[in-house]
């Protein structure tokens, strides 16, 4: 069946975006907090031991995340400015709560990402998915005092269903689709598609492709010189995705560390959340719509 949530729009056809400050790249880090169960198999370092129950190597491995990763991160993303775009699964607002006390005193941005990451939404009706989604969503409000505006499955997953169930609940963008570097209109009523990646993502590089940590900053600096470049006729969005059991590993993080000093000190940059970029991109989109500007003016 043909994709019915979203047109082909080529990037080069489109009218320009301007982001705050005439940066040129809106930056944002897509912090994952997760919550796994014991015994359902998910992200792992070994996949020897993946299907056990228990299984305390892999088990372990995602563990160290909320323990001891999070919060190495955390001290590197105050010492550069950088306010995180949390990806909570709604499960961690009862069992971490030191986590999302940092989270609220560093007025981070929410963004619901399911209850747990072993739990997907296949296989639901729409009434099931429904009440799932209503329980993650109204789970994380009562625990932030904010409802959550975007929504990241867990492992990037939906059904047929889910964008318009979201947009029922009040939400307006998904990150789950990753096949752009600007924000676009969906064509469920009021919601979006702002860019994730699954490229510079810890996961996909170290566990994935067994990427050193030298290599994870090089593949951070090319993409943010590569996109900085690209947008110097319309801005573009850079997200990184990181999880706190993989790339702050002590192993690992003196080059998250630097990864950050490096685009924090990039000219061109806006620092941002996933929730201020759709913000910056309604709000341009919408003085154009009233100026009669058409969407589809190229950027050349």
């Amino acid at each position: 069946m043909d994709n019915q949530l979203f047109t082909y729009s080529p990037i080069v056809d489109r009218a320009p975006i301007r982001w705050p400050g005439g940066e040129r790249v809106a930056f944002y880090l897509g912090l994952n907090i997760e919550h796994y169960q014991v015994d359902k198999p998910s992200t792992s370092i070994f996949g020897g031991t993946a299907n056990l129950a228990p299984d305390p190597l892999n088990y372990g491995w995602r563990d160290y995340g909320p323990r001891v990763g999070i919060w190495r991160m955390i001290k590197s993303l105050d010492r550069h400015g950088v306010r995180a775009t949390a990806l909570l699964n709604s499960d961690v607002c009862s069992r971490y709560p030191q986590i999302m006390q940092a989270g609220l005193d560093r007025d981070w941005a929410w963004v619901a990402h399911g209850r747990d990451n072993s739990t997907f939404e296949a296989g639901m009706t729409r009434d099931e998915e429904r009440a799932y989604l209503t329980d993650v969503v109204d789970t994380i409000e009562a625990a932030t005092g904010r409802r959550p505006r975007g929504w990241l499955g867990p492992a990037l997953t939906e059904t047929f269903e889910t964008p318009s169930l979201l947009s029922e609940l009040g939400l307006q963008y998904v990150l789950d689709w990753a096949n752009d570097e600007q924000p676009y209109e969906l064509t469920v009523p009021g919601m979006y598609s702002v860019p994730y990646s699954i490229e510079l993502n810890d996961i996909s590089l170290f566990a994935s492709r067994s990427f050193t940590g030298p290599q994870f900053l090089q593949a951070v600096k090319d993409t943010l010189d590569q996109i900085h470049d690209d947008a110097a006729d319309s801005g573009r969005v850079m997200a990184l995705c990181v999880h706190p059991f993989s790339v702050s590993q002590p192993l690992r993080h003196r080059y998250f560390d630097e990864a950050l000093e490096y685009i924090a000190g990039h000219e061109g940059v806006w620092l941002a959340t996933a929730d201020e970029i759709l913000d910056a991109y309604r709000a341009q989109r919408g003085a154009e719509a009233e100026a009669g500007v058409e969407e589809g003016v190229p950027q050349h």
